[in-house]
């Protein structure tokens, strides 16, 4: 198998794969021959700097094509493709290529300096010539005869439970996106698609253009900083049929703008950590879009999804067709031969050949399958008895007008062993100029009255506190654990 073969060749070369536009606002339309030609160039100039079959190359560039052209040009060689998140620092990249040895960086210059002493790299004026045919004529390398099980990919894990992990994802994993593409994802032939996760993560490496390739739609890449303002403007310039966003962007444009309807959009969907009833529900009354939550780690790939036309708020789905689950003392888990997108392994040699993959997170299901998150393992609050998921605590905080944003932890306490403690976020409008409310005690009151009238009273935050931003790992989960640790 090889993806270029299997995937890339089987479109006309004339049509449209990708539209990008640069930091600069600078707009491209890139067919399949554009990226067929140039992964086949950058290949060949792979080849001639050392990289051969199974070799890792690091890519640290941001959401533009050259990403998308030296993805393609690892699959079509058959090495590892490595993409890090341009927001990495030195010390994060340097973990990375330590755990992964790359023989060959390729980056953008401004990030060059995070690359670690000694690795060789090609920057982008280096593509800008490989491009170009009349400057380079170097021969490309074949398209390799790949095993479903040979290694294609490295994902750090997001680290929201601990140091991140390289995981290491086999061929199969690549074509076997078809599932969540046709059953969740959702796109159609001619379908624009934007999946808004920056290169480096689990998400972006499946949804931002394999996803939408599978199902004969056409990808969206924009080289920017999430910006609330102009995250819609874009949709709506674009005429954006499928949007895929992390869950905090979805809540930070539900909170912090003017919603309004977006014609050309069809889909919506969701993933990373739970979204909150409250937030599909202020997408379904403004723009009449049903935003389909879903669930994955990166050890297994999509493992869930609300399907076109299903509705349950608060719900990840049900899961994908073919994928079989169990509920095992409230934690989810997995049978990995029933995903085709299960890893292959961890960069230190480890992997999991056991009958069932513990999660680690807590579900519950309703009489239909639909499964609903309820915290991690280590995220559970056990408060005098009870057991108590961060999620339903935090969907009813953001229920609250005055809160932006909200996280549940245990705190300690000697009567109930612990109780439920809010970090909380407010929104501009209920804090004075100084940046904090005008009577925090009596706001506190009103969001703990506010939560009893909407969840169990053993569920309310006994203790509130109340900060300028909340830890979150660069994927955009909050760190919990990070906020038990600081103890606040």
């Amino acid at each position: 198998m090889n993806f270029i073969d299997d995937v890339i060749q089987r479109f006309p070369f004339s049509q449209e794969a990708v539209i990008a536009i640069d930091a600069e606002g600078r707009r491209e339309v890139h067919c399949f021959s554009h990226l067929f030609a140039r992964s086949l160039g950058l290949s060949g100039a792979m080849l001639s700097n050392g990289v051969h079959r199974g070799d890792a190359v690091l890519i640290l560039v941001g959401s533009r094509i050259e990403w998308v052209v030296a993805m393609l040009a690892c699959f079509r060689m058959g090495a590892i493709a490595l993409p890090c998140n341009p927001q990495l620092t030195k010390e994060d990249v340097a973990a990375r290529a330590a755990a992964a040895g790359p023989v060959l960086a390729i980056g953008e210059e401004r990030y060059l300096p995070a690359l670690p002493d000694g690795l060789p790299y090609l920057d982008m004026a280096d593509l800008d010539r490989i491009f170009d045919d009349d400057l380079h004529q170097e021969i490309p390398a074949a398209a390799a005869d790949l095993d479903p099980l040979d290694p294609a990919l490295i994902v750090f894990t997001s680290g929201s439970t601990g140091s991140p992990k390289g995981v290491v994802y086999p061929q199969r994993y690549l074509t076997g996106q078809r599932l969540q593409a046709e059953h969740w994802f959702a796109a159609r032939p001619g379908d624009l698609c934007w999946c808004t996760a920056s290169p480096g993560w689990s998400k972006s490496s499946r949804n931002a253009f394999i996803a939408p390739w599978l199902m004969g739609a056409r990808s969206l890449i924009v080289d920017e900083r999430f910006d609330p303002e102009t995250r819609l403007e874009i949709v709506r310039r674009e005429g954006v049929n499928v949007l895929c966003q992390a869950p905090t962007e979805s809540r930070i444009l539900a909170r912090r703008t003017e919603l309004a309807p977006v014609p050309s959009v069809r889909r919506m969907v969701s993933a990373g950590e739970a979204l909150n009833p409250e937030v599909i529900a202020a997408f379904r009354e403004v723009t009449g879009l049903e935003i389909a939550d879903g669930y994955g780690q990166s050890e297994t790939g999509a493992v869930t999804g609300m399907r076109p036309g299903e509705s349950r708020p608060g719900s990840m789905g049900r899961p994908l067709p073919g994928i079989e689950t169990r509920i095992e003392e409230g934690e989810l888990q997995i049978r990995p031969e029933s995903s085709p997108s299960f890893f292959l392994r961890y960069l230190d040699g480890t992997g999991f050949e056991g009958e069932w993959w513990g999660t680690g997170d807590l579900v519950t299901a309703d009489e239909d399958g639909f499964l609903f998150h309820e915290g991690r393992n280590d995220d559970l609050i056990s408060s005098a008895g009870y057991r108590i998921g961060p999620v339903e605590v935090e969907s009813a905080l953001l229920g609250h007008p005055a809160v932006a944003e909200a996280a549940a932890i245990a705190a300690p306490d000697p009567e109930r062993g612990s109780v439920v403690k809010a970090v909380i976020v407010l929104r501009d409008q209920a804090t004075g100029p100084d940046g904090a409310p005008d009577d925090p005690e009596g706001l506190a009151r009103e969001i703990q009255r506010h939560c009893q009238t909407v969840t169990a009273p053993y569920k309310y935050p006994r203790l509130i506190e109340f900060v300028e931003e909340l830890p979150k790992t660069p994927s955009g989960k909050i760190k919990r654990a990070e906020l038990r640790a600081r103890r606040i």
